[in-house]
């Protein structure tokens, strides 16, 4: 039976672990062959791990040059580029607006933002060669609703929902759909004992706010994510979909009952 990415080319950022490890490996489960960038070095493993449907390239997705290399790759490798996830992201400066810095602000910026814009822009040269393609961003709840402390990366990931917009609008013609994905607080990255279990152990504090009472994991991503870069949402486009257990919807009842104590809000990849 074909998977659902069968004979397609996947360009994922920020899959060395986390979120883009697990949209890697579920690509290729689906057939698609996978270039796995980040800047860690982990994305060797990941890579070495799927086999030869899959490459690993060191990239630095706040260069140019890096990017414009990167999706080069992919086309030297695998002939073309079909799907792109731009997931390579962190969620650092988290603290009150006054005291935030420029370094701060330039620093998550560029990965965050910049980042994004590169890799879209080539990713969508590449596929203007060949007929269309699908472009997943990473967005966040952070850009849907306020979070305390986040002002620079709820701005930076606002400007990738809009972007994702605008980009959908600007490719309808030309077969390239661009959707976004906004992650609430997922069981990755910061949350330090995410590091020791892969899922939250029995007895984890419970989430406030959220509806579906529990965290996110990095599978949850990845299957929203294959279903946009699949031939199934193939008449979806400009799209930002909450993956958060139902977190903004807001709280009017549902979900404010969940009051056990705060945790790292973070989707570091």
């Amino acid at each position: 039976m074909a998977g659902r990415l069968t004979n397609k080319v996947a360009v994922i950022t920020g899959a060395g672990s986390g979120m883009g490890k697990a949209m890697a490996e579920l690509f290729a489960a689906e057939g698609a062959k996978v270039v796995c960038a980040d800047i860690s070095g982990k994305q060797d493993n990941v890579a070495a791990a799927i086999g030869d449907a899959a490459v690993a390239v060191h990239t630095d997705v706040s260069s140019e040059d890096a990017v414009r290399s990167m999706i080069a790759t992919a086309e030297q490798k695998f002939g073309r580029l079909d799907v792109l996830v731009n997931n390579a992201g962190f969620g650092g400066g988290m603290k009150p607006l006054h005291e935030q810095t420029t370094q701060d602000w330039d620093r998550v910026h560029a990965t965050n933002i910049r980042g994004v814009f590169f890799c879209m822009k080539y990713g969508v040269i590449s596929m203007l060669k060949t007929g269309g393609g699908s472009i997943v961003n990473i967005g966040s709840a952070s850009a849907v609703v306020g979070w305390k402390h986040h002002s620079i990366y709820g701005a930076a990931k606002a400007g990738v929902h809009q972007m994702t917009k605008t980009a959908a609008l600007d490719y309808a013609k030309k077969n390239i759909r661009v959707n976004a994905i906004a992650p609430g607080t997922m069981w990755t990255g910061l949350v330090e004992r995410s590091k020791e279990h892969p899922t939250p152990p029995p007895g984890v504090a419970r989430l406030p706010g959220i509806p579906l009472d529990r965290w996110g994991l990095a599978s949850d991503i990845a299957n929203a994510a294959l279903f946009l870069a699949s031939d199934e949402a193939a008449y979806i486009t400009g799209v930002v979909l909450p993956v958060d257990g139902g977190y903004c919807i807001g709280f009017s009842g549902m979900g404010a009952e969940n009051t056990g104590p705060a945790s790292v809000n973070s989707e570091d990849r």
